[in-house]
Formats: C-alpha cells, sequence, structure tokens
C-alpha cells in the first residue's frame, strides 16, 4: 500500500520538514504496493480483463477521451515486485495522446477524473504482451496513475 503524506499534516514554517515529508513521499510512491502480485477482490474488473481501484478521488468530473492529451505522473511494476519505469523517478510528469499508449492505459486512464490517483493491473493483451521485445516488461503490468491533468 502506497503511503500519501498530506502537504496539510507538513509544517508551514519548517521547510526542512516540508521537504523530508515531500521526499518521503515521492520515495514511497516507487515501492511495490503489497497487492502488486494479483488485483484483490475488490477491485474493479472491466469486459477486457482490466482490473483497477482508485486510490485517492479526484476532484474533476471530466473523463478524458481516448484522442485526449493527458498529463499524467505514474510508476509501473511487473508483478514480482520490480519496478521498470516512473515518472515519479526522473521526477518529471509524463504528457502523451490517450490513444498511442497501451491499450490498458487508453482504457483505464478513460474512467480517471483529473487529481484521480488509481492501481491497474493491465492483463498482457492489453499490456506489451507476454514475451515482448525491445526490453519492455512481459506479462501482467501494474500501475499506479496520477491523472493531473487533461490537455
Amino acid at each position: 500500500m502506497l503511503c500519501m503524506l498530506p502537504s496539510a499534516s507538513l509544517s508551514d514554517t519548517n521547510p526542512k520538514e516540508k521537504a523530508a515529508g515531500s521526499a518521503t513521499a515521492a520515495k514511497d510512491r516507487l515501492i511495490a504496493p503489497a497487492d502488486v502480485a494479483k488485483a484483490p477482490k475488490d477491485a474493479i474488473r472491466t469486459a477486457s480483463g482490466l482490473a483497477y481501484k482508485v486510490i485517492h478521488p479526484g476532484d474533476g468530473t471530466v473523463h478524458p477521451k481516448r484522442n485526449n492529451r493527458v498529463t499524467v505522473n505514474y510508476t509501473g511494476w511487473q508483478t514480482d515486485g520490480r519496478m521498470f519505469d516512473s515518472s515519479y523517478k526522473r521526477g518529471k510528469p509524463a504528457t502523451f495522446p490517450l490513444n498511442r499508449v497501451i491499450k490498458g492505459w487508453t482504457e483505464g486512464v478513460q474512467l480517471m477524473v483529473v487529481g484521480e490517483t488509481a492501481r491497474f493491473w493491465i492483463p498482457a493483451e492489453l499490456a506489451y504482451g507476454a514475451t515482448p521485445r525491445g526490453g519492455r516488461p512481459g506479462g501482467e503490468l501494474v500501475f499506479d496513475i496520477e491523472l493531473l491533468k487533461i490537455n
């Protein structure tokens, strides 16, 4: 489970404390969640096989469409807990057309609203496949995605 420190709990008068809390929250986003191996029973499942769970609800009301560009932060793991990619680790959100990513992302991000963070268990057929080329991870993949903006 990811631990997110609300900024309200950090002292506004102590910049060192605020920076330490921010660094801890960023580090926690890189740690594989306890449920990385398999979607829990309470995860929502779609007809395609995608499973997801809202971790932090957003305050938006509009869902992106497949032809929108979106800006997100994310971390991706294989089901054995190995992280293979993270915008948090790079320190920069990613912006891309939603119809130019793996099918699981195209489907899943359309279920989100701005400000929301969700965890997705994406089956191989909606990701890179069971045996992908070019060093891409194979099999089921797990992503925590935070939708920052619909461009």
